[in-house]
């Protein structure tokens, strides 16, 4: 029996943008994670099912586990999944499976039963506490063949059952593990994996390192230590060298050596469900922080910290007690899971899991853009499985999207929150209505720009600076939107369409354009109509004229303006300042030589 339908895929254009394809189209991602626990029960899920809807998701993340389809050994039961995909496809939703399999967020409390009382068979990490003693660790390690034989027996059978009942393909991706690391020290000090440690590097790892160098994340070559020191080109590593021989003693040590092994771990499991039934898989990571993080102040080049962010200088290696978050953040290899794909390790995941089509943060604490580009390494396809749900994270996908071109952004815990409660449903809407546009944009490799400002109270500086970008023979300068009160929070993209035609989708923006002419003398708008989607075809992306903008709307002349819904007049009579409507505008910009 054939598939009636072929199987997602990720289409790399020459531009170095990225399509997924679902039904053989571009399908962008407006994306929610569940919370842990909601795709375990098709019951729970017939009360969420609308509210997805109803908040313009189209693409749902929800986890399946281990324990609950091998809850006995080699006895495998799918009756539920059965039945919450079957719930999908009703409410005409796509999901992204994700498999909590020996580890989700640096433990192992989604093993079965029967793996979790055996630790002779199935061995746990160990790590070493501030008075020096070794403790068990809630979690199982890496270090282990039992353990990645069954975990990668059960994800098959995952898969293989996914290939059976899924012929339409509900499931688009599936995400392999989830936050894999280690927490509580900055490597596993059990027996099996010291011994591992004392032993010589791995010739693949060191192959690897001298092969790409060039093309290595600076923050991963620096935190090579005596490796990266030294000739190795000329002279590398004796053969028999250990870790700490071949890379220096150090916490960076650490992390290099348990995301290689993760990374290994991964792979085995990944590419052997993958010989099962073909969709996209990836992996996702949980994010070091600042020391300090403040959630709600303003992404900053520098809010990282550290080489790459990570601040691993000071390490969470032995003696050091660190007290993990039980959610996101650490500036330590340790405080945050030790072996995940952060971004100084992205390299070593992308050359040892190949298996896996992409890698993908979960944004929290961590900087907002410098993980866009980080996790852009290697040409890799953007894709943020979680993120927050508020009106800060939505704001931020803007960005994401326009800029890095994500395949889709994801809030967690959608399902515990009333869709007119989250700012993703207006989102969302918003970018059902233009997604066409979007794709068909990144199909012809146009230029396209986006950002967000943030909200900020009365008397406080504005944490959002002005944007100046270049695009074609333009420069393009985007700004908060000017009221006479209060500015409000704004957000979207602009493309360019044609050399003097561009398009702008959001709110609370003004856009103002100088031509890069030397020649010029005077740049002016041509044009600026408020455009709608076509409501006979809205699927089509067809935009019509609702409004011809000019006058006030332009600032006489000088700006594009993309007002709020809801802009403040302050104390000024004159009501100048119209309130946005559809979102969505066209203008033609022009220059004038002499």
């Amino acid at each position: 029996m054939s598939n009636p339908a072929p199987p997602p895929r990720l289409d790399h254009l020459p531009n170095g943008a990225h399509h997924l394809l679902v039904d053989g189209i571009p399908h962008l991602l407006r994306a929610a994670e569940l919370n842990n626990s909601s795709l375990s029960s098709a019951r729970y899920m017939k009360d969420i099912w609308p509210n997805l809807v109803e908040g313009n998701v189209n693409t749902v993340l929800g986890s399946v586990s281990w324990e609950q389809i091998e809850p006995d050994e080699g006895e495998y039961e799918f009756g539920e999944l059965d039945e919450v995909l079957r719930g999908a496809r009703e409410w005409g939703l796509k999901v992204v499976l994700l498999w909590f399999g020996a580890y989700k967020n640096a433990m192992s409390t989604y093993a079965p039963r029967w793996v979790k009382r055996d630790s002779k068979r199935f061995p746990r990490a160990r790590t070493t506490s501030q008075s020096g003693q070794t403790q068990v660790c809630d979690a199982l390690t890496v270090f282990s063949d039992n353990l990645v034989q069954s975990d990668a027996r059960a994800f098959a059978r995952l898969m293989a059952h996914l290939h059976e009942v899924d012929r339409g393909y509900t499931v688009i991706m599936v995400q392999v593990e989830n936050e894999v690391g280690l927490l509580g020290d900055s490597r596993d000090r059990s027996g099996v994996a010291n011994a591992v440690f004392e032993a010589p590097v791995p010739t693949d790892l060191i192959e690897a390192l001298r092969r790409d160098w060039e093309i290595l994340r600076p923050s991963l070559r620096e935190r090579l230590g005596k490796f990266g020191e030294s000739d190795f080109h000329a002279s590398p590593p004796p053969a028999t060298a250990t870790w700490e021989q071949a890379f220096g003693k150090s916490t960076a040590t650490d992390e290099l050596f348990m995301a290689y092994h993760f990374a290994k771990y991964v792979e085995q499991v990944a590419s052997t469900g993958k010989k099962e039934h073909l969709v996209p898989l990836y992996a996702n990571a949980w994010l070091h922080s600042p020391p300090d993080p403040v959630a709600n102040t303003p992404d900053s080049d520098n809010a990282q910290g550290g080489i790459d962010g990570s601040g691993a200088g000071a390490g969470a290696g032995a003696g050091s007690d660190p007290k993990p978050n039980p959610v996101g953040g650490g500036s330590e290899p340790g405080v945050y899971p030790s072996g995940g794909p952060v971004p100084g390790m992205l390299d070593i995941w992308q050359v040892f899991a190949p298996s896996l089509s992409f890698l993908s943060p979960d944004i929290y604490t961590a900087d907002y853009l410098d993980t866009c580009r980080s996790y852009s390494h290697r040409g890799q396809t953007l894709f943020i499985p979680e993120q927050r749900r508020d009106e800060y994270g939505a704001l931020r996908i803007w960005a994401a999207i326009g800029t890095y071109g994500a395949i889709g952004c994801s809030p967690f815990g959608i399902d515990t929150i009333d869709p007119t409660a989250t700012p993703f449903t207006e989102h969302y809407q918003l970018l059902k209505k233009v997604a066409p546009l979007i794709l068909s944009a990144r199909t012809s490799g146009l230029e396209t720009y986006g950002f967000w400002f943030d909200r900020f109270e009365a008397g406080e500086s504005d944490p959002s600076p002005t944007h100046t970008v270049r695009m074609g023979e333009w420069q393009l300068g985007i700004e908060r939107a000017h009221v006479f009160g209060h500015p409000s929070p704004g957000y979207g993209m602009v493309i360019q369409q044609d050399p003097d035609r561009f398009l702008l989708i959001g709110e609370g923006f003004q856009v103002s354009f100088k031509s890069t002419n030397p020649d010029s003398v005077f740049t002016g708008i041509l044009s600026f109509e408020e455009k709608e989607v076509d409501p006979a075809n809205p699927e089509s992306g067809e935009l019509r004229t609702l409004r011809l903008m000019n006058g006030d709307e332009t600032r006489a002349g000088k700006h594009v303006v993309m007002p709020s819904r809801d802009p403040d007049y302050g104390d000024f009579f004159i009501c100048i300042t119209i309130p946005a409507r559809t979102r969505i505008a066209e203008c033609s910009v022009y220059s004038l030589t002499e």
